[in-house]
């Protein structure tokens, strides 16, 4: 404030009588609730001062909407100046959504805050125009995927200090990049939440998700506290946007259409990325302020086709798989409200076909895809043709859908990417240990042994998934991502806005072709071949194979597909407007 004062404000309708704020080196000060639950006071204090709001003699907890932790999740919380850094790029503006590639990673394994900053030349370098971090609302201990984050406002000590996040932030705008971090509205992690003790309005026992109950989004102050969250990231930050996580689990969908609305009109004149991730497959979505939603079909039956899997999700596209590529590179979405084995046969999503092909973001790994399985395994260890692998990897970067790489991935890493945990609480810990077992021995029934699980708690784990270690494999790979995303700038990312698809249909078991028109009337046209061997093509199918060509992913598979033969591989044709 102004007057050099502090407001310290909690919602707290259940607190005890004893609520006061403590703020070190100061008398406690007593606190009252109005009548709609908010308790609040101006304190004459500097940036820097300690504080904790006391529940009673043997309980003072964090401020829920803390900026900065002394310490862990458990400890007091420290006031932060909004203005304390200086922005060197204060007129950036962000960039088109169509112009995005987007590279997710995590601030812990690229050394937090600073390391990753060091690391965003070669990105830019590579053709990343998006850097996306996973949560990093504060979690407990220093090591974790940050989606057991409890205190949404406040970067995690481990990565570094807000002013570290505003230079990383800063640093990526001065590359011509921009930045979007990992949100997670759905649920708080399970150390650390003490909401219950002083807001219990803010949860529901009538709903539960796999977390616990649900956050109850009808209370005026619970939507209040996540649509500050999400523009504080956007504003003091300058995020370029936000990936929501799991926004099927926030029972209140009517509240998402409200927060993108509002963040537009907060932060007019930029650029804006809201992304969901939506098991539900909710289009509609997609047309109330949403630019986009991670494409899990398209994921899954790329992985099926390239590593024949068919457990658990898989298996619901193991049936005619080069059809529902088809799906889903015409029309966004395999399940479009048709019955899904993998829900019990319960309808899954909504007609997509009307939604631009920048409504999607199409991967072929990232961390719940990777860190998900037992052993943590890349797709450069599940697929033994590495033709095969380079076929999908064209195939996802001249799509017009909006790319993600996950990180590594661009230097082929052979290392896995784990789950892990650094729970301080022995119990908690163990918990976590047997829970993730159990899930993949259901995973694996059937089975006459499942794989062993390594343990998330164990430090070793954290260190294994550090992903850039092998030089040799990062030269093979390399060159190659970089091309394809330079052919994308050159010759797509202008032409998205307004694009639109041509029809896509199956040629074979494991291959495709799908055309697309851009915006200036280009015939935009893969033929994808995903198979470990050559197909027939009819020559019905075979028009735009004698196009300009604009890629192939194995020399001369064009000729050959030409002479009516689909080698293991992408070929990409772009025939301009006459």
């Amino acid at each position: 404030m102004s007057d050099g004062k502090v407001r310290f404000q909690l919602w707290a309708p259940s607190a005890p009588r004893e609520l006061a704020l403590e703020i070190e080196g100061m008398a406690p000060i007593a606190l009252a609730p109005d009548e709609q639950g908010f308790a609040c006071v101006d304190v004459a204090c500097q940036p820097g001062a300690r504080y904790r709001y006391r529940l009673g003699p043997d309980l003072a907890v964090p401020d829920p909407a803390s900026r900065l932790q002394d310490g862990d999740v458990h400890d007091a919380s420290v006031v932060v100046s909004p203005l304390g850094y200086a922005w060197r790029h204060p007129q950036w503006r962000g960039r088109p959504w169509e112009e995005s590639v987007i590279y997710e990673v995590h601030a812990g394994l690229a050394g937090g805050f600073k390391g990753l900053q060091a690391r965003l030349p070669e990105l830019a370098e590579l053709g990343v125009t998006m850097v996306e971090l996973m949560p990093i609302a504060d979690f407990p201990g220093r090591r974790n995927w940050g989606y057991d984050g409890v205190l949404p406002f406040a970067p995690d000590t481990a990565y570094g200090t807000p002013e570290a996040l505003k230079e990383l932030v800063d640093t990526a705008h001065g590359l011509g990049m921009g930045m979007m971090l990992d949100v997670v509205y759905n649920h708080f992690g399970p150390d650390g939440n003490y909401l219950p003790q002083f807001a219990r309005p803010f949860f529901r026992e009538d709903i539960r998700t796999p977390w616990g109950a649900a956050i109850d989004f009808r209370q005026p102050a619970v939507r209040r506290y996540f649509q500050e969250n999400a523009l504080y990231w956007l504003s003091e930050f300058r995020f370029d946007g936000l990936r929501l996580d799991a926004v099927h689990a926030i029972a209140d969908h009517g509240w998402l259409p409200e927060l993108a609305g509002w963040l537009r009109e907060q932060l007019p004149g930029r650029y804006v990325h809201l992304v969901l991730e939506n098991d539900a497959n909710a289009a509609r979505l997609l047309e109330q302020g949403y630019d986009a939603q991670w494409n899990d079909d398209a994921h899954h039956v790329v992985h099926h086709l390239l590593t024949g899997e068919t457990r658990g999700y898989y298996g619901s596209y193991a049936q005619r798989p080069a059809e529902a590529l088809a799906r889903a590179l015409a029309q966004g979405y395999v399940y479009q409200g048709e019955p899904s084995p993998h829900h019990g046969g319960e309808p899954r999503g909504e007609p997509s076909a009307h939604l631009p092909p920048t409504s999607f973001v199409f991967f072929l790994q990232n961390h719940d895809q990777v860190g998900n399985r037992a052993q943590g395994e890349r797709l450069s260890m599940l697929v033994e043709q590495d033709k095969r692998l380079r076929a999908a990897v064209a195939l996802q970067l001249l799509c017009p859908h909006i790319p993600l790489v996950f990180m590594g991935e661009e230097d082929g890493s052979r290392e896995p990417f784990l789950y892990f945990t650094d729970h301080q609480d022995p119990a908690l810990a163990q918990a976590v240990r047997e829970g993730r077992r159990a899930e993949f021995k259901g995973f694996y029934a059937g089975t006459e042994q499942g794989p062993q699980v390594p343990d998330p708690n164990a430090e070793s784990t954290y260190r294994d998934s550090f992903p850039w270690h092998d030089a040799r494999q990062s030269r093979l790979w390399r060159p190659y991502y970089q091309q394809l995303l330079r052919l994308r700038h050159e010759c797509l990312s202008a032409r998205l806005a307004g694009c639109g698809s041509a029809g896509a249909q199956a040629l074979g078991s494991h291959s495709v072709m799908a055309r697309w028109y851009l915006a200036d009337g280009a015939m935009l046209t893969v033929y994808a071949n995903l198979g470990a061997a050559a197909i027939s093509v009819a020559a019905r199918h075979l028009d735009e194979a004698h196009g300009p060509l604009l890629f192939e992913s194995e020399a001369g598979a064009r000729q050959t597909l030409c002479e009516g033969m689909l080698l293991p591989g992408a070929i990409w044709t772009l025939q301009e407007r006459l």
